[in-house]
């Protein structure tokens, strides 16, 4: 897959709920209720990368979740990481909040 040119990042976050770019990557940083809220979650984007066999880098400290993609193998930020991104999105839940 190919990388995306900075202008189509940019239209891709636009479509997003909290992602930024950070580099050649897409990151969303949540805060929930509890660590089971956290984990819950932690879980749920699991399955959806599993399914999408594209995996983001996860990082949970208590009640906080960082979710950051990129693709490694593209070097940068493609198609993949904006779709996962928006599958990510369906699943974040309610009370959940930017961090």
């Amino acid at each position: 897959m190919s990388l995306l040119d900075a202008e189509a990042v940019d239209r891709g976050l636009a479509a997003l709920d909290g992602w930024e770019r950070d580099g050649d990557a897409i990151v969303r940083r949540l805060r929930f209720a509890d660590f089971r809220a956290a984990i819950d979650f932690v879980g749920r984007v699991a399955d959806l990368a599993d399914a999408a066999d594209h995996h983001p880098d996860l990082f949970n400290s208590y009640r906080r979740v960082e979710v950051r993609l990129t693709s490694h193998d593209a070097g940068g930020i493609t198609r993949r990481d904006l779709d996962l991104a928006e599958r990510i999105d369906g699943v974040v839940g309610e009370g959940a909040e930017p961090a």
